[in-house]
């Protein structure tokens, strides 16, 4: 669920399976004009993929609007799935600057025996390989199959995703390739907390929410199935005539440092900005965060480069965004920014159920960027 949008909808095919007001110095429109992005939301909730939208967009000259269609609240937090993961690598890469942990060290040297499997072995494989996906240690999300509902209310540990996966045999050698997999947040998050002796998220929310004033971001706590302040309804189904089931309250545990937060699309503009301008981490870190590899599987086009907990992303309009996105039941989140200022960020309040859906999606956020 929170896989690369083609493997995902290659078990699609299969089996019929990016808001509160942004604090900023800019002005917020709080009745935003219609226009390009707006035409754009309203076409995503015509019909019964998703029943609302919401998007944050700042163009070059640091304008700001906030967008909705549906039922969706001006001010929404939503769950930003695998965005999750750009803080967790943030985090790593800190640490690295500090020199508690090395880029190029192996995974065994923090979780000593613990990334053992067929052909998998932590003492080949290294933090970098981990955050950039080219570690070849098969996704534990496959345990939840083409339907997710029975797991809504479940509660996961860490070490049972990682169980789970190294069941499975290794992908590829390490370094060898780059395929999409959650355990490697995981784990990465798991070294976080063995170096610093303090929870993942607590790290998350010291060292990047609180220094850049993400207001609307937050871990949610352990068994916290609710999403706090302003929302709006998530849903689920598995195919696109299906049932959809409402999913707003879920235990996103089964993300963890892959995909567990909750944020605005506003939040996400702003640190997501944060990080490409370097707010957040010493030049040698970003440097690192940002030297990319090919990642064809990551998008629907095939043309995906993926760094450390960052991708790029290239626009209609010439040159490319930085970005992530993020999949969990109920919600997809699509954001990018640019150096030279523009940002968009949107959620919709279902995952997509075709791969025209997803790609519909991905040209609004090139339409926010472009137009």
């Amino acid at each position: 669920m929170f896989s690369s949008r083609r493997r995902r909808f290659g078990l699609l095919a299969a089996s019929a399976v990016a808001v509160a007001a942004l604090v900023s110095s800019a002005a917020v429109s709080e009745a935003a004009p219609r226009s390009e992005v707006q035409h754009s939301l309203d076409a995503l909730v015509k019909g019964p993929a998703f029943p609302g939208a919401i998007a944050t967009v700042r163009d070059r000259t640091g304008k700001i609007q906030t967008y909705t269609a549906g039922p969706v609240p001006r001010a929404s937090r939503v769950r930003i799935g695998s965005n999750t993961k750009t803080f967790t690598s943030v985090v790593a890469l800190q640490l690295v600057g500090e020199g508690k942990i090395g880029l190029d060290q192996p995974v065994e040297k923090y979780l000593p025996g613990l990334v053992r499997g067929d052909g998998i072995d932590g003492r080949q494989i290294t933090v970098r390989q981990l955050l950039q996906h080219t570690s070849g240690i098969p996704d534990y999300d496959e345990i939840f199959g083409t339907d997710y509902l029975p797991f809504q209310h479940t509660y996961w540990e860490p070490r049972q995703m990682v169980d789970e996966a190294l069941r499975k045999k290794a992908l590829f050698a390490p370094g060898t390739n780059w395929a999409y997999s959650n355990t490697n947040y995981i784990l990465a998050g798991l070294i976080i907390q063995k170096v610093t002796g303090r929870p993942v998220g607590e790290e998350i929310t010291r060292r990047v929410i609180e220094p850049i004033g993400l207001h609307d971001t937050y871990w949610p706590a352990v068994g916290d199935q609710r999403i706090l302040g302003p929302h709006p309804k998530a849903y689920y189904k598995t195919t696109p005539d299906g049932r959809a089931t409402d999913v707003t309250e879920l235990d996103p545990s089964m993300g963890w440092a892959a995909g567990q937060m909750i944020a605005t699309p506003a939040d996400l503009n702003r640190f997501f900005s944060a990080v490409i301008n370097g707010k957040l981490l010493k030049p040698a870190q970003l440097q690192e965060m940002l030297r990319t590899v090919p990642a064809p599987d990551l998008d629907v086009n095939g043309d995906g480069e993926y760094g450390l907990g960052i991708a790029k992303l290239p626009l209609s309009c010439g040159g490319f965004a930085w970005t992530h996105g993020g999949d969990i039941p109920g919600f997809e989140t699509r954001n990018a920014v640019t150096t030279d200022g523009r940002e968009a960020a949107l959620a919709v309040t279902a995952l997509p159920t075709t791969l025209d859906d997803a790609k519909r999606v991905a040209k609004t956020l090139d339409t926010a960027l472009c137009s």
